[in-house]
């Protein structure tokens, strides 16, 4: 079955990009829908071409992809998936971007700088996307840049629920890693019972990408775990710092808890080598079998992203999943 109807007749079907089809499936399975063939393939000059091997007439139709490397072609390949099923008369579409794409482009820091967050959305909506699903987006900013509704959903549930079932009863202390986590690190202390909370002061050259320097620790960590936490993991240079700058400051345990794993060279290399017990992420994004550490696990947004597009087709409300600042 690759789709679901509801009482007033309106048909839920689900595509899914070749970036991580693994992802899309699990989606499907909590539906309980299967997702929809397509023929997706590039030509020898490295364009995309993708087509449903079913009719969309009618249909509300969600196109998932993770934008993971070569993030490029996957967006384009994404984009090109609802122009066709515009084309194909589909009654909505709905873009499924676990990780947006661009989402640390989000304003000029510079002069002459693109704002690339927001040429992806007005990209979305320009090829036929009526709405958007997102988690864990780098800035909440980006929820306006596009013409149409955006469900911003919270990991922060899932992460720090597994955190209560495996380190309860022990002295936690939730760190960012620099003074802009400082509204997440607060959410974090509230799932978990009101933590205390500390944060890394640093200093970041912006005309070096994925480079920190980690400064000093400001707050209490001495004697306590610490749970050091961010948005994404891009290359692990900056969460690497802090856990070093939390161990030199007492910390007696140090785990690290993000929703993105992007894990780009050599995050895997830094984080087996960085005094850190466990890395937490979500599967919002593939991690390659050569990057899976022992300490790494992986906690999976499937179920929270199909209660969104759930509540979407039947036109029920998706603010009971957002579990944060809407």
């Amino acid at each position: 079955m690759s789709s679901i109807e509801s009482p007033s007749r309106k048909s839920l079907m689900l595509f899914s990009g070749r970036a991580y089809p693994e992802l899309a499936e699990e989606i499907a399975d909590s539906l309980g829908v299967t997702v929809t063939p397509t023929a997706s393939y590039a030509f020898a000059n490295g364009e995309l071409y993708a087509r449903s091997e079913e009719s969309a007439r009618g249909a509300d139709v969600f196109v998932i992809q993770s934008h993971t490397a070569p993030i490029n072609d996957w967006l384009m390949e994404q984009l090109i998936l609802v122009d066709a099923l515009k084309r194909a008369s589909a009654k909505r579409i709905t873009v499924v971007s676990p990780f947006y794409p661009y989402a640390r482009q989000d304003k000029k820091s510079r002069g002459r700088e693109p704002i690339s967050a927001r040429l992806v959305a007005d990209m979305y909506k320009t090829a036929g996307a009526d709405r958007i699903i997102s988690v864990d987006l780098h800035t909440s900013q980006i929820q306006g840049f596009f013409d149409g509704p955006v469900d911003h959903l919270f990991a922060t549930p899932i992460l720090t629920d597994y955190i209560l079932s495996k380190y309860s009863g022990r002295d936690i202390t939730v760190v960012s890693p620099d003074s802009g986590r400082v509204r997440l690190s607060e959410r974090w202390s509230e799932y978990l019972g009101g933590t205390p909370l500390a944060f890394i002061h640093k200093t970041r050259d912006v005309t070096q990408p994925n480079q920190s320097v980690a400064n000093r620790v400001v707050g209490d960590v001495k004697g306590r775990l610490c749970i050091l936490i961010d948005d994404m993991i891009d290359t692990g240079g900056t969460i690497c710092k802090a856990a070093d700058a939390l161990v030199e400051a007492g910390a007696e345990e140090v785990i690290i808890a993000a929703t993105h794993g992007i894990l780009s060279d050599p995050a895997a290399e830094r984080l087996a080598e960085a005094p850190v017990s466990e890395v937490i992420l979500t599967n919002t994004l593939p991690i390659a079998p050569e990057k899976m550490l022992d300490k790494i696990t992986v906690l999976s947004i499937a179920p929270l992203i199909a209660r969104a597009i759930k509540e979407i087709f039947e036109d029920g409300s998706v603010t009971s999943l957002f579990d944060g600042d809407a």
